[in-house]
């Protein structure tokens, strides 16, 4: 498994009320969800977000409130990957749970920005941001949790296996 795209840069502290704010719960449809994606931090971003792209971010990525609605969004957008110096736990699970990817990487982080090319691969964890022409190394994505977001996250997996 592997994510390409170009990067979206965001600091320390991006909690879930910035990555879909409150005003906009009161809607199950993701891709209504999704349509208001980053809104109080960055505003163009549903405009500019394109399939494939990434998210790269500092210390405490998706901190705040519990809610599925902050990585499903970003999902629905396009957002195929988020890497991040680290993870609000309760973030990191609820987007392995919808089949996000999402990965820690320190180096990364500070090494990578807006608007660079980025490629990851899951299975080593390898990073490469071929703007730059470096090269990072991530955590690799254990096999259950790569079969998780292949399946499109917990839900859809528990389901293939009931069959």
């Amino acid at each position: 498994m592997k994510a390409l795209g170009h990067v979206f840069k965001y600091g320390d502290n991006v909690d879930t009320d910035v990555i879909i704010p409150a005003r906009y719960l009161n809607s199950f449809d993701a891709q209504e969800l999704a349509s208001h994606a980053m809104a109080d931090i960055d505003p163009e971003f549903v405009n500019k977000v394109q399939p494939g792209d990434l998210i790269v971010a500092n210390k405490n990525f998706g901190c705040g409130s519990s809610r599925e609605h902050a990585p499903l969004c970003l999902k629905t957008a396009g957002v195929s990957c988020v890497i991040a110096e680290t993870f609000a736990r309760i973030f990191y699970r609820n987007a392995i749970n919808i089949g996000l990817p999402i990965i820690e990487c320190p180096e990364a982080a500070k090494g990578i920005e807006a608007g660079d090319e980025v490629e990851v691969d899951f299975d080593s964890g390898k990073i490469y941001n071929r703007t730059k022409g470096t090269e990072f190394q991530g955590q690799a994505f254990p096999e259950f949790m790569q079969k998780l977001i292949a399946a499109g996250g917990l839900v859809n997996y528990t389901n293939s296996k009931k069959a």
